[in-house]
């Protein structure tokens, strides 16, 4: 019996009793979303320029060998040779070197290895802005999927009313109380209301593939917003505190420094090209080779150090065109970083204003929800009493659907705005996440 209700129950366990939140969805895409992943291998990569620069400063080591088959004829101008020598020798020759070289002096590669650590710092940078997006791409995702919801909602029942009409004018019109002319026109109005649903349903399937592309699997049924939501204002309450966090510390502003300070050492580097190059250089090797005067090989092992020292004299004006090229490119960094700046503060005034107005919108749109139900309500009552008729009843409660889904686009966006607030000023992150977690109603049941 225990077996028989363990079967009977098992669906029940695997399927899930609750609605996914937005955190939970979340962590989902974090582990599973493409273009985050790229991201994570695109910061590991970055963060190799480091110890690649490093290396221009260590010394290196290097060995080599070689064995050679000879095969000489000796001989003089007189056609004879000393009897002590081998007019015709046939030898291996062989010989290794071992070459250690130390860089004392190349400036260029200094400044490469400061140049690496604002390199590391602009890939780690593009990083922390990969997961900003991932946070508003998840979110709006979730959240289209919770409007198409509401829309598709609001919808139908605005197909129902009119369907009552419809049926009604059929019904008034067989009694001769209407003329033909109303029913093709309720008629038009329900073919009308038939394609809004299913241009609704095909705007919820499309929200909720959006979705599916970043988890990378079916999106399970998700947590809607609470009824009795509060959303709290942005705090600071001043704009101009917004925008100017944003001038320093949106994330496409340190991106974009970091690149300025990369092209001002680039200036520097290419410039190094005039300056003379200092190395210590010390070799040990050995090698075999036929000596003719003692008509037999000849083993030689040696061993040296010292400094070498390298002045470029002209390369045909290369180093000045390079430094001209890099100086070009610093300008128009520097351009771009003032851009940026200018964009991130544009885009905090107007997430805050959204944010802000959007507050005001959600506070009326309550209101009139509040008026809605109670014109429904009276509707209903006044059904009961013969003063309404069903009709009036029916657009009320669309009108009820109509005012909520407004509600829910005010919601969503309002949040959405408090999130890409957030991200002008680069402080976009799970907090964030769990703050909006708390406005969704995590007992509602698929």
């Amino acid at each position: 019996m225990k077996k028989l209700v363990f079967l009977l129950a098992a669906p029940l366990l695997s399927s899930p009793l609750w609605a996914a939140d937005l955190m939970q969805v979340y962590r989902e895409a974090r582990e599973n979303d493409a273009a985050y992943a790229a991201a994570r291998s695109s910061m590991e990569a970055g963060q190799e320029r480091l110890p690649q620069a490093r290396a221009g400063l260590l010394p290196t080591l290097g060995a080599s060998g070689n064995t050679i088959w000879n095969k000489n004829d000796l001989y003089l101008r007189n056609g004879t040779l000393p009897p002590t020598v081998n007019a015709n020798p046939r030898f291996n020759s062989n010989g290794y070197t071992v070459t250690l070289s130390q860089p004392l002096f190349r400036w260029q590669n200094w400044v490469a290895y400061d140049q690496s650590k604002f390199q590391v710092a602009q890939a780690e940078a593009n990083f922390v802005q990969a997961g900003q997006d991932l946070i508003l791409r998840v979110a709006q995702a979730y959240f289209d999927i919770l409007y198409a919801n509401e829309n598709l909602k609001a919808v139908r029942a605005n197909k129902a009313s009119i369907e009552q009409q419809r049926e009604l004018a059929k019904k008034s019109f067989e009694v001769g109380t209407v003329t033909i002319v109303d029913t093709h026109e309720s008629q038009a109005r329900y073919d009308l209301a038939v394609a809004q649903e299913i241009a609704a349903e095909n705007e919820l399937e499309v929200r909720q593939r959006a979705l599916q592309a970043i988890l990378g699997k079916e999106a399970p049924p998700l947590a809607p917003i609470r009824p009795n939501a509060e959303i709290t204002p942005p705090q600071p309450a001043d704009i101009k505190q917004w925008a100017g966090a944003a001038e320093k510390d949106n994330i496409n502003v340190q991106i974009q420094m970091a690149a300025v300070e990369i092209a001002s050492r680039e200036v520097e580097r290419q410039r190094a090209g005039h300056y003379p190059t200092v190395d210590l250089v010390a070799n040990l090797g050995k090698s075999t080779a036929f000596a003719s005067t003692v008509g037999g090989q000849l083993e030689t092992d040696f061993q040296n150090v010292g400094v070498q020292i390298n002045l470029p004299i002209f390369q045909g004006g290369l180093v000045n065109s390079r430094t001209n090229e890099a100086s070009a490119n610093r300008a128009a960094a520097e351009s771009t970083l003032e851009q940026t700046r200018r964009n991130a503060a544009l885009q905090a005034r107007q997430h805050y204003l959204g944010a802000v107005n959007g507050l005001a919108q959600v506070k009326a749109l309550k209101a009139a929800l509040v008026s809605s139900q109670s014109s429904l309500e009276s509707n209903r009552l006044g059904f009961e009493v013969g003063v309404r008729i069903n009709i009036d009843v029916l657009n009320a409660d669309n009108q009820v659907f109509v005012t909520r889904r407004d509600l829910a686009r005010a919601v969503l966006d309002t949040l959405m705005s408090h999130f890409r607030l957030k991200a002008a000023v680069g402080t976009l992150s799970e907090d964030d996440i769990l703050a909006a977690n708390a406005l969704l109603d995590s007992t509602a049941t698929p």
